[in-house]
């Protein structure tokens, strides 16, 4: 079995996948446009929240990207335009301290750092933020073995 997280990110899904490109040298392995949807195919978004429409055809219908060795789905989810990432949060483990921190700038951009990287008990650096797309992020730095 495989658990995969699914980002919606309400018609900013093109601007977040280059973000995460810049910020974690994140890899697009697939991306599919909503005018690349055959005629008359069933879409989970043309419903009643919707008004019955569709989103602008050159909107994300699903794409997957890669960091590092975990893969994440995402779209531009309904085009609502208020994506809400509530009550989860990414766990990036980096290997180093410098790691930790150039990811922590990096994501923190445009964004909301929660705590900052500090030393605790458990590791040389911990730090959590809310990135410019609302999308939570707990780092960590990985204690030896």
């Amino acid at each position: 079995m495989k658990v995969q997280s699914y980002l919606s990110f309400e018609g900013r899904c093109d601007e977040a996948l280059g973000f995460y490109k810049k910020a974690l040298g994140a890899e697009v392995v697939q991306l599919m446009r909503y005018s690349e949807a055959p005629a008359g195919a069933p879409s989970g978004n043309a419903d009643a929240s919707c008004g019955g429409a569709m989103p602008d055809a050159s909107k994300v219908m699903h794409a997957v990207f890669r960091i590092g060795d975990t893969e994440l789905m995402a779209s531009d989810g309904r085009c609502s335009g208020q994506a809400k990432f509530e009550g989860i949060m990414l766990a990036l483990t980096a290997k180093t301290d410098a790691e930790a921190v150039k990811w922590f700038n990096a994501l923190s951009e445009g964004g909301q750092v929660t705590q900052p990287l500090i030393p605790t008990f458990f590791t040389s650096n911990f730090g959590m933020l809310t990135d410019r797309f609302g999308v939570g992020w707990l780092l960590v730095v990985a204690h030896p073995a």
